[in-house]
């Protein structure tokens, strides 16, 4: 008989785990006339009750990248350095794979992951126009794995910048 107690990484996500693609305005406050940038961004998150900070902290060793953090009642472990998410989450869920909706969220999630590591450093005006459009699809259809979809703030800013490019 299994003990039931047993850390398994793959089940905890498969319940409570992320692949998270924004398209994110950051405004930069601190610097004079506040210039906005948009961005896009991936991140992989594991939540839970407060009581779980210790799994989560045990995940965050295992894979050796993320913060665990506690905010009121949840604790919450998320890589969001894109070369952590690239060298270490998606080799990891290559070799040990998701089960039906989270393996397809993950695969879709990995495939934006590259493209963002792709052009990481560029400013998203030097994009392939072929990127961006890639990316909102990707958002697109992964929103159908998710439990509770949210719509993208500035979607349609990014759908605006990918119409506004030249053809590649």
């Amino acid at each position: 008989m299994p003990v039931k107690n047993e850390f398994n990484i793959v089940s905890l996500v498969n319940s409570d785990g992320c692949f998270d693609l924004q398209f994110r305005k950051d405004t930069r406050h601190e610097r004079t006339n506040s210039p906005t940038y948009y961005r896009w961004k991936a991140q992989f998150v594991v939540t839970g009750p407060k009581a779980d900070f210790k799994v989560l902290e045990k995940i965050r060793r295992e894979m050796g990248c993320g913060e665990v953090t506690v905010s009121k009642d949840q604790a919450r472990f998320s890589v969001q350095k894109i070369s952590d998410i690239a060298e270490v989450v998606v080799p990891f869920f290559r070799k040990n794979p998701l089960a039906d909706k989270k393996k397809k969220d993950f695969e879709l999630w990995a495939k934006g992951v590259g493209i963002i590591q792709k052009n990481q450093g560029k400013f998203l005006a030097s994009w392939l126009k072929s990127d961006l459009c890639t990316l909102i699809e990707i958002h697109k259809s992964a929103a159908k794995y998710k439990n509770k979809p949210r719509e993208s703030k500035w979607l349609e800013m990014a759908k605006t910048l990918s119409k506004a490019k030249s053809s590649d």
